[in-house]
């Protein structure tokens, strides 16, 4: 079984755990005080170019323990100060040390949209992340048939949630236009779940056939270095979502801003 096997059993037990405890009628009674949605693709695009979804999470199961100290709401000021358009919370406790709360406080933080990154199955978690204040949620390919994909990006449009859809190869993309469903992100991952490697050459193979299912690509995973977002850009990513390389360094607003501008950029201002 692979991470994401793993990952996924495990959510089918909490969201049965959650919906029990805090049932649907509830959350949904609370929508009309959330707070007003901001547009997640509307930020990205006003951005420019090449807009960064920046990551906030504590750990991974790939790679362990990012920033045993993490402060969301400290991070979130870092990165929006640095040029992060929009950003993105690991909502999953075990796995990435994250937690609707994190979200909420960094979206409180920030001014920004922020993204529920989450094991999303299930339509609860849907108005979940809404009435936590989320403007944005993702659905993974690779979990879910082509039904089951159509449904939930149906209900997540219904209550007003920006969606990105993720696939991480080929078979996933077809699962994605199976549902027919009006993706307006389409998010390329570059890490192999089963084998935990990134390769930058995944978006690039997968891009040319992503274009017809969505005007609006995002690479994600293996971003490093103002290189690899430029690369990216190149093969047609209107946005990057980075996560491990900005949490693993000390300063991750510099981190953000070396791969946002050029040196002769820094120099200039």
């Amino acid at each position: 079984m692979n991470i994401l096997a793993e990952i996924i059993a495990r959510k089918r037990l909490q969201v049965a755990e959650d919906m029990a405890r805090y049932p649907e009628s509830d959350l949904r009674a609370r929508l009309g005080d959330a707070p007003p949605v901001r547009g997640f693709r509307a930020a990205l695009e006003a951005f420019g170019p090449l807009a960064v979804i920046a990551e906030i999470k504590g750990r991974s199961p790939s790679a362990g323990e990012l920033r045993p100290d993490l402060d969301p709401r400290d991070l979130a000021r870092e990165y929006v100060e640095a040029g992060a358009a929009t950003l993105s919370v690991l909502t999953d406790g075990p796995g990435f040390g994250g937690s609707l709360e994190f979200m909420v406080a960094a979206r409180a933080a920030a001014g920004v949209p922020v993204l529920r990154k989450e094991f999303i199955i299930d339509a609860y978690q849907l108005v979940e992340a809404r009435a936590h204040g989320a403007d944005a949620v993702l659905l993974i390919a690779g979990v879910l048939d082509a039904e089951q994909l159509a449904r939930l990006h149906d209900a997540a449009t219904g209550i007003g949630l920006d969606v990105l859809v993720e696939v991480h190869n080929e078979a996933e993309l077809e699962i994605v236009a199976a549902s027919r469903a009006h993706v307006r992100m389409l998010g390329i991952n570059n890490r192999d779940l089963k084998a935990q490697k990134t390769d930058l050459a995944t978006f690039e193979r997968l891009a040319p056939a992503a274009t017809e299912l969505s005007d609006f690509l995002v690479a994600e995973s293996g971003l490093r270095t103002r290189q690899d977002a430029l690369r990216m850009q190149a093969a047609g990513a209107r946005a990057l979502l980075v996560g491990e390389s900005l949490l693993r360094s000390p300063r991750p607003g510099e981190a953000l801003r070396a791969m946002l501008h050029s040196p002769q950029d820094a120099t200039r201002s």
